[in-house]
């Protein structure tokens, strides 16, 4: 029974499965914008169904933010496009088109009655749970949108919702008893963790000078760069309570928690106030940007920085990286304060010297002799894992939060359960962060107590993975009957 369980704990670990489909009017904080190679108000069409520029760039702006918060509010524009959030947004977009263009073949349509209740209903646009047309204009200017454009896209993306409604289907008992069997298991195992603490080893000279030659190309210096620096302060700009009550009123989508919920006027008036004078202060930095530009105002600092120092922003940097010596690059924001820098010298990174790199060198080779370590000494304990003293555990479940297994800290335990409850094994070998857990299972139970929450959790997730199973493969029928027609590249 054990051992058929572990074989087919993928199809039971219910809190794995999640089903969601995103659509363009799913949140509203538009924070980065993508610039494609076309000036074509289109840049793909699938079906009958175009895609514009304008909704590739909120769907991209959507995403960006949603990644930024995970980023805890560090993500740039470089990290983004490694993610290829482009891509993911241009994807999204294409999805939804495939499902518009069978919609409408099917001949589902959204009344203008039913569009303005979808608008009225979304929370960015409520002040105190009714419908604020300020709010909606605001955001409509803010987004440099028409109207009929925006509720173009949101009477499509109901369309869309109307369609994935006919796709909602009821749970057999069986599956909901699978998904239960997967909230409820329990395992009891004997186990033993290895980490590198526990490890020891030493490192010989000559071993990690050989270690340096075979990795020189990861030992470089920092590229350095001589800047000069004009300093534009925003801070004795006057605004008034009341210019700054407005301020927020038009941009208040922009201000919201971890969460995405919109914060109070109080709890961010600071805030709002700095922005506000940032803005107004945007001519007083571009007449020292002149100035400096034509010789006639000397720069405030002279300095010389390691690429990425934070002094100035991921934002700023990524712009002197796209520029050369003797560049001059226009106001940019840090703070309260302008930045306009001029570029003296670039010095390029070189390979550093076995000296220069002893010490970053000495600690990366510990590291990976540590790894090795604890890979060897995991690997020999499972194959004598009936004849090694184990700590025992008592029964474990999936989503229990308060369980600690020593040496693992609680997160890394919740980590080693995710990956038991998955695992098909009955034995074996488990990674969590820099440590191996080395396990065999001893006994399997399931908690029959009765609970409506759960029972009412299970039915819920059974059926969102039934209708996402039934959207996916909609989905990839709808791709082999819709043509897609790219306009532009680098959305692939």
């Amino acid at each position: 029974m054990i051992d058929w369980m572990q074989r087919h704990n993928r199809y039971l670990v219910w809190t794995i499965w999640i089903a969601t489909i995103a659509f363009i009017g799913a949140g509203f904080v538009g924070w980065g914008t993508y610039k494609f190679g076309s000036k074509t108000s289109s840049i793909a069409k699938v079906g009958d169904v175009e895609i514009s520029r304008q909704q590739l760039n909120m769907a991209y702006g959507n995403l960006f933010e949603q990644y930024n918060r995970m980023f805890g509010g560090k993500l740039d524009k470089e990290q983004a496009k490694k993610l290829g959030l482009a891509q993911q947004a241009f994807a999204q977009l294409k999805n939804e088109a495939l499902l518009i263009n069978f919609a409408k073949e099917l001949g589902l349509r959204v009344s203008d009655e039913e569009l303005a209740e979808e608008i009225a209903s979304m929370p960015a646009f409520q002040n105190q749970g009714k419908f604020d047309e300020g709010l909606y204009d605001a955001f409509i200017r803010s987004r440099g949108i028409s109207k009929k454009s925006f509720e173009s896209m949101m009477r499509d993306n109901a369309v869309v919702k109307k369609l994935l409604t006919m796709l909602k289907v009821d749970p057999y008992p069986f599956e909901e008893n699978v998904v239960k069997a997967a909230a409820t298991v329990r395992d009891k195992i004997a186990y033993k963790i290895f980490s590198p603490s526990d490890m020891n080893v030493s490192v010989d000279e000559k071993a990690l000078r050989q270690y340096w030659e075979e990795h020189k190309d990861a030992f470089l210096t920092r590229e350095r760069y001589k800047l000069e620096i004009v300093w534009t302060d925003t801070d004795d700009v006057n605004v008034s309570d009341k210019e700054i009550k407005r301020y927020y009123d038009e941009n208040s989508f922009n201000y919201t928690d971890a969460k995405g919920k919109q914060l109070d006027f109080e709890d961010v008036k600071d805030l709002v106030e700095r922005d506000l004078k940032v803005k107004r202060g945007k001519r007083k930095a571009q007449k020292a940007y002149i100035a400096f530009k034509k010789g006639k105002r000397k720069a405030d600092e002279k300095i010389a920085l390691p690429l990425g120092d934070a002094k100035l922003t991921p934002q700023l940097w990524q712009e002197i990286r796209t520029h050369k010596e003797g560049d001059i690059i226009k106001p940019k924001v840090i703070g309260s304060y302008y930045a306009t820098v001029k570029i003296d010298s670039i010095q390029k990174p070189r390979l550093q010297s076995f000296e220069e790199a002893h010490d970053k060198a000495k600690a990366t080779y510990l590291v990976e002799l540590h790894k090795n370590a604890v890979i060897k000494a995991a690997e020999e304990a499972l194959k004598n894992i009936d004849n090694i003293k184990l700590a025992h555990s008592d029964f474990l479940a999936l989503n229990d939060t308060t369980v600690n297994l020593p040496p693992l800290n609680r997160q890394e335990t919740l980590q080693f359960l995710q990956k038991l409850f998955t695992s098909k094994e009955e034995k074996g070998m488990i990674s969590v962060s820099d440590k191996i857990a080395v396990y065999k299972i001893e006994a399997q139970q399931f908690d029959n107590a009765k609970d409506d929450n759960l029972t009412k959790q299970v039915e819920k997730t059974t059926r969102a993975i039934k209708e996402q199973s039934l959207v996916s493969k909609l989905i990839e029928s709808l791709r082999k009957r819709y043509e897609t027609k790219l306009y532009v590249g680098g959305l692939k």
